[in-house]
């Protein structure tokens, strides 16, 4: 018997789990008391209840057996005869047969009772006091094996929960002890230092982190209180942070990837540049527009008046060409820049090419690439914020430069509109003849943030947002490309309406008509030829340079017609017309601005709300008498 309890205490020394406890201790009370029916009750540490963990009987008791709660409650008892008269008077009454002779005694752990045994024999007599005590020394082994079983389960359910939680932890996380030895650590660390998380445990950190971090991480552990520093890890930053433990010299290591929030605010600022930017250039192309307007609207004047020389008229036709030319280079920026809410409206996919090829001229010059634009006739229109759809253009063609400029001193880039295959859009393809991409590569072109350019030259944002905005548009960008053949992005956009054969004819001055016309800007010479070529026409023309005083002349003068600039000191162009349409609205209909900034949301929205032309800085001289036609057809 001693024996047999000595292979019990070992058997129990190596039992971690509570089933495995009872699994032991009956098959150990079976063997040596051979019971008719064993039974064993445990109380579930998470829910509280007590459960049948082991039953020798086909049929499992129930928790609430006579017996059973005799057992747990008033036990250790030991009924060697009349079971039923002796439960009776300990208050129970069995509603079952009774057995020949019965064992009943608690499991006590940690002073409280966490379950209990029952043994019962047909045979009376076979089960008495000398077996309840060894039944009594073999719980007594039970009980401590069930309690180290719970701790063990304690303890393994709080590591699993605590590795868990660290690892749904998006920082990386290390413990170290105050020898500088890693306790433990979370699956991020270990994805961040490329170890397997099971072999971290135990090993220095030293060790385990870079040796470019080792400097900064022990200033850091030698700190007496938390601090925080930044430390670099190939193309990635990392905010480091050492907070110490109670234990002296045992901190707590936090790492968090600071790449993608440093990304962010990278664009985030490049955006304020962009934006600033684009105000300067607004603000500089407003600027260049008054003397554009003075250069091209006296190489008109000069150009009909029919005396120049001989010798001076290729000089001054070159001069009006270069004006013009400069003059198409500032709308173009105007309009790039122009800040529009998502306006859209039907216009040409051919314009919107000739004037992004017309933008990226210089860069594709410098480059010494020859960009070649085919729209075939009859395209629909489409349907589109042009300052969007132009923005997708000129990231893709700038893209096709710098791949050629990487690969060859020289290139090609063909644009080509045509038809959709399928549907009634427009299809654009935008061809290079630069390396090409490999496969894995032009797999992820569109993603965000992906980039083959070198640090400082690309964000990777630029055909992500390309991809949106199309997107948005009710269209898409596709690419087909392969390593040493080029590249070819196709934009596809839903068609609008048919574009129209020929524009509709102005309506010619009626003959003889001779207007009155008052001009109002605050540069003298827009004013001195303006003067100079309405008077060659034969209107009767007054000039002001001040609004306050242009506000007076419409007043008192009967005008036919108003040219005034839309942005004057003093007195604006805007207030003076919303001062006259209070004071006289038949005068302030007859205002035709003139302006050079249409980069402003504001004020595009201004003089669109008129319903009125007007006149874009710098105008010819036939768009001048386009609007002047149509002012003097308006009724009186």
């Amino acid at each position: 018997m001693l024996a047999r309890l000595t292979t019990l205490s070992q058997e129990l020394a190596g039992a971690f789990r509570p089933a495995t406890v009872v699994e032991v201790v009956a098959r150990t009370l079976g063997e040596i008391l051979q019971p008719d029916r064993l039974c064993v009750i445990l109380l579930d540490a998470e829910t509280n209840r007590l459960a049948v963990t082991h039953d020798t009987n086909p049929v499992p008791a129930r928790t609430d057996d006579p017996l059973l709660q005799l057992a747990l409650r008033r036990g250790p008892l030991a009924f060697p005869r009349n079971v039923q008269e002796e439960a009776r008077r300990r208050g129970a009454d069995l509603t079952d047969p009774p057995p020949g002779s019965w064992i009943g005694a608690p499991l006590v752990a940690a002073g409280r009772a966490v379950g209990a045994v029952s043994l019962a024999s047909d045979r009376p007599g076979s089960l008495g006091e000398a077996e309840l005590t060894l039944v009594t020394a073999v719980l007594a082994q039970a009980a401590i094996a069930l309690e180290n079983a719970r701790l063990v389960e304690l303890l393994s359910s709080a590591k699993r929960e605590w590795e868990k939680t660290v690892d749904a932890i998006t920082q990386a996380i290390c413990i170290v002890d105050a020898h500088g030895m890693v306790r433990r650590a979370n699956r991020v660390f270990a994805e961040l230092i490329q170890v397997a998380v099971t072999a971290i445990p135990g090993r220095p950190w030293i060790g385990l982190l870079p040796p470019a971090w080792s400097d900064a991480v022990a200033r850091a552990l030698a700190e007496p209180t938390a601090t925080q520093t930044e430390i670099r890890h190939g193309d990635r930053s990392l905010s480091f942070t050492v907070i110490p433990m109670a234990e002296p010299g045992a901190a707590v290591l936090v790492f968090e990837d600071q790449t993608e929030r440093r990304r962010l605010q990278e664009q985030l600022i490049q955006s304020e540049k962009m934006s600033a930017i684009g105000q300067l250039i607004a603000g500089v192309a407003h600027e260049l527009n008054n003397p554009l307007a003075s250069v091209v609207g006296f190489s008109d004047f000069l150009a009909e008046g029919g005396e120049i020389p001989p010798r001076l008229a290729e000089p001054l036709q070159v001069i009006r060409q270069e004006a013009e030319r400069a003059a198409t280079i500032v709308k173009n920026l105007l309009s790039f820049a122009r800040s529009q809410e998502g306006e859209r409206k039907l216009q040409p996919i051919g314009a919107i090419l000739e004037s992004t090829l017309a933008l990226l001229r210089n860069q594709l010059m410098a480059n010494k690439v020859e960009a070649t634009l085919e729209v075939e006739p009859g395209l629909p229109d489409v349907e589109v914020d042009g300052n969007q759809i132009k923005q997708v253009f000129v990231n893709l063609i700038n893209n096709a430069n710098q791949a050629i400029a990487s690969d060859a001193p020289s290139g090609r880039i063909w644009v080509a509109a045509k038809p959709q295959r399928a549907g009634a859009g427009v299809a654009v393809s935008i061809t290079d003849s630069g390396p090409g991409m490999a496969e894995e590569i032009a797999a992820h072109v569109f993603e965000p943030f992906f980039t083959t350019k070198g640090e400082g030259e690309g964000t990777g944002l630029g055909l992500s947002i390309c991809q949106g905005i199309l997107k948005e548009h009710g269209g898409r960008i596709t690419l087909d490309t392969k390593p040493g053949g080029g590249a070819t992005f196709t934009v596809e956009l839903p068609g609008g309406a048919q574009a129209p054969l020929a524009p509709a004819p102005l309506v010619p001055l009626t003959e003889g008509k001779r207007l009155r016309i008052l001009v109002v800007d605050d540069e003298p010479h827009i004013l001195y030829y303006m003067r100079a070529t309405l008077e060659s026409w034969g209107h009767s023309v007054e000039v002001a340079s001040d609004g306050a005083y242009a506000l007076e002349r419409a007043i008192a003068g009967d005008f036919d017609v108003i040219i005034c600039d839309l942005r004057m000191p003093h007195l604006s162009g805007r207030e003076m017309y919303q001062k006259l349409a209070r004071q006289d609205p038949r005068a302030a209909e007859r205002i035709i601005f003139a302006t050079g900034d249409t980069v402003r949301g504001d004020t595009l929205q201004f003089l669109e709300s008129l319903g009125r032309p007007y006149l874009h800085k710098p105008f010819t001289l036939a768009e001048l008498r386009a609007a002047l036609s149509h002012a003097a057809n308006q009724p009186a």
